[in-house]
């Protein structure tokens, strides 16, 4: 062991006055730890809340959409799948269908009506998630006769009174070439004269905690179904699933250039960017959380040796007068700091470690649902933020513990001996 690591060792975790300095000492690695944890619980929970909310987008429009413009209902081709699926980085190709539709149910004498869009994928794809999410009766399954089977979100269904085994009624309007209810030219007359009503049931109720825009407006058919009740062999267009994320804007674009006009395509960043920049906020002010944090660290070790100097101060004197020189001396007080940031970090990694699995396991924290989305605090466990937290905490530390690792070294050895 080195003379200086040695004496650093001495110095931090001997205790040899009644000043307690290995008291103070412990207070440094607590900070230290206490920091390091907020830091990687701040990035871990950041990212576990977006990876969260894209995977419950996704889960309802895929990666990206291939669409006819204006929106128009078209017969798929088997030709325009296959040159899709030949697209470099394309791993999934879905057709749908979806219908702009207004849902009318009773509760007593009252009548209810809720406006709603009606989406019709293979129900023998209907993805986990949507399973998963499902807190009353079941899920759809692919449609063989004339019933018309729906899956509702749980605010639409609180909204209109229903539930598994409800009867709703679907106005929609049967001639319409796309999926809108009202062309922009169509009258009152018009509407009427195209009016077309079904009866549905519902077989599910799902909760996704994505309130707006999806549980209490989106509601989940077979698309079969959908098609022998509104526009036979018609579909909306295609949703892709694509395998490398870093590539979907290329994709996107080799899609509808394969298809060329009337198709355009667009991504689910592109469908849901107002979701996707208030994510983004977030994770704009998490550096400053970060360099907050890491300050508070910073100058607790500063104060902790400045302290230790002052303590030590005759054995520092002692030292120099036995020809110890100020780059030696130096070197002791950042061994020093070292030492403590290194006990520091790694009691600050095994509680954020421990944290997250805990929670991850017993989700003791939970979240206002309609406010966040989620039900419990999301902790994505990514062991670069550890390395990557710990790097600049023991960096910085060992930075700033120049200054009083100079102050230790600029004393005079009489000044010292005599304090």
């Amino acid at each position: 062991m080195k003379p200086e690591l040695y004496i650093a060792r001495r110095f931090a975790f001997k205790q040899r006055s009644t000043s307690k300095p290995t008291f103070i000492v412990m207070i440094a690695v607590t900070g230290i730890a206490v920091g390091t944890t907020a830091l990687i619980l701040t990035l871990s929970i950041v990212k576990g809340f977006s990876v969260k909310i894209e995977e419950k987008l996704v889960a309802f429009s895929s990666h990206m959409q291939v669409r006819q413009s204006d929106g128009r209902l078209f017969y798929p081709l088997d030709a325009d799948t296959r040159r899709l699926s030949h697209i470099d980085n394309v791993l999934s190709i879905t057709p749908f269908m979806e219908k702009n539709v207004i849902l009318q149910s009773r509760k007593g004498k009252k009548t209810l009506i809720q406006p709603a869009m009606l989406k019709g994928f293979n129900a023998a794809e209907t993805p986990d998630f949507l399973r998963e999410s499902i807190v009353d009766g079941e899920s759809i399954a692919e449609s063989g006769g004339n019933n018309l089977d729906i899956l509702v979100g749980s605010s639409l269904a609180e909204t209109l009174d229903i539930g598994p085994g409800s009867r709703v009624l679907v106005i929609s309007t049967s001639k319409q070439a796309t999926g809108a209810l009202l062309a922009g030219s169509d009258t009152i007359v018009d509407l009427l004269s195209n009016m077309d009503l079904e009866l549905a049931t519902v077989r599910g109720v799902y909760e996704t905690g994505l309130n707006e825009g999806f549980d209490d407006y989106m509601v989940i058919a077979d698309l079969g179904a959908l098609q022998k009740h509104f526009h036979p062999s018609r579909i909306s267009g295609y949703e892709i699933m694509v395998n490398d994320l870093a590539r979907l804007n290329e994709t996107t674009r080799a899609a509808a250039d394969t298809l060329g006009y009337p198709f355009y395509s667009y991504t689910v960043y592109e469908r849901y960017a107002n979701l996707f920049e208030w994510l983004k906020l977030q994770q704009n002010i998490t550096p400053l959380l970060i360099i907050t944090i890491t300050i508070v660290a910073v100058f607790n070790i500063i104060s902790t040796l400045l302290v230790l100097i002052i303590e030590k101060t005759r054995e520092i004197g002692m030292l120099m007068a036995l020809g110890l020189g100020p780059s030696k001396l130096s070197s002791i007080f950042l061994s020093q700091a070292f030492l403590i940031a290194l006990i520091g970090i790694a009691l600050g990694n095994l509680l954020a470690l421990g944290f997250s699995v805990f929670e991850l396991h017993f989700h003791l924290i939970s979240l206002p649902e309609k406010n966040y989305f989620i039900k419990h605090v999301p902790i994505l466990i990514d062991f670069r933020d550890y390395l990557l937290v710990s790097a600049v905490v023991a960096s910085l530390s060992l930075l700033f513990a120049f200054i009083p690792a100079r102050v230790a070294a600029s004393l005079k050895p009489g000044t010292a001996l005599l304090t």
